[in-house]
């Protein structure tokens, strides 16, 4: 009897969205990759989450009149792959506690806290991406 490869039997996936970075350009990364995440069978928590904390800190931090950000999914095997790309090379995001007073400033660390991994990549100038990947 034949048995599948792994490499059938769980395909590579790539979903990927150019967004005006703006409020409502990382509202529709969070509502589109959540549909693309179900429409894979895949869990939508914490993945969402991270999404929406990623997307929002492109649209705050690394917004640039006329310039989008990207959002690619990328899965192999039992990995998803969030990544956000943005034109602000020169602002390189760090995690730090905010005053407990403040409304924001929290993204990074609930996307330490979800993410199995994650950190930043520096793309062509302008470029960063923002990445996080989580076991499925």
């Amino acid at each position: 009897m034949k048995q599948n490869s792994p490499e059938l039997a769980s395909p590579i996936r790539n979903f990927s969205l150019q967004l005006s970075p703006t409020p409502r350009g990382a509202r529709l990364a969070r509502l589109l990759a959540t549909e693309q995440l179900r429409s894979w069978g895949l869990p939508l928590d914490p993945a969402r989450q991270v999404i929406a904390e990623l997307a929002a800190n492109a649209a705050a931090h690394g917004r640039i009149p006329g310039r989008d950000f990207r959002l690619l999914l990328h899965v192999v095997a039992d990995t998803l792959r969030i990544e956000v790309t943005d034109t602000r090379g020169d602002r390189l995001p760090s995690p730090r506690l905010p005053d407990p007073d403040t409304e924001s400033g929290r993204g990074l660390l609930l996307v330490d806290a979800l993410a199995d991994r994650w950190g930043v990549t520096p793309g062509l100038p302008p470029r960063k991406t923002v990445w996080a990947e989580l076991d499925l």
